[in-house]
């Protein structure tokens, strides 16, 4: 990452200095497709710099989530996963039976923000979260799984006297 970085002209931007510490721990989280945990990048950055600390990268993470240049969300796996904050909201399906992750188009929430504002007077940050629930490949599988062999024997019966 250079000094040039957008990412890091954005924390100058937020009033932060760039150490060299944070410049390390925003190409850590850059350098990732996706969502990575806190113990992912401390890893990365203690791998090229063994000097930087545990409590350095927790921190930074956390000044950087208020400074809204990185977003944090729980994906269910334990451990919160952070990432660069991106120009449009997104939203995460998370499968609670395999731990699929898919994206959720924002504009399906849009509606449920208005709603909240309305009813409760409660403005929502929905720019980034996660909701738990079941794919449609594990919905199947716990389908067949509910169905007992009397079950489906009546189910075939019918089937037949139709």
């Amino acid at each position: 990452m250079t000094t040039q970085s957008p990412t890091l002209e954005l924390l100058r931007k937020h009033g932060r200095r760039v150490t060299p510490q944070r410049a390390m721990i925003l190409t850590a989280i850059e350098a990732h497709d996706a969502h990575v945990t806190a113990e992912q990048i401390y890893e990365r950055v203690r791998a090229a710099h063994p000097y930087v600390n545990r409590s350095t990268v927790y921190r930074t993470l956390q000044m950087l989530c208020r400074d809204g240049l990185v977003t944090v969300t729980d994906l269910g796996a334990g451990s919160v996963q952070y990432e660069l904050h991106r120009d449009q909201p997104h939203h995460h399906m998370v499968c609670q039976q395999c731990g699929t992750v898919a994206e959720l188009d924002h504009t399906l929430l849009e509606p449920l923000k208005v709603v909240l504002k309305r009813r409760y007077g409660f403005k929502a940050g929905i720019e980034h979260f996660a909701i738990f629930g079941l794919c449609a490949r594990c919905q199947g599988i716990v389908k067949k799984a509910k169905r007992t062999p009397a079950k489906r024997a009546a189910a075939a019966g019918a089937h037949r006297s139709s």
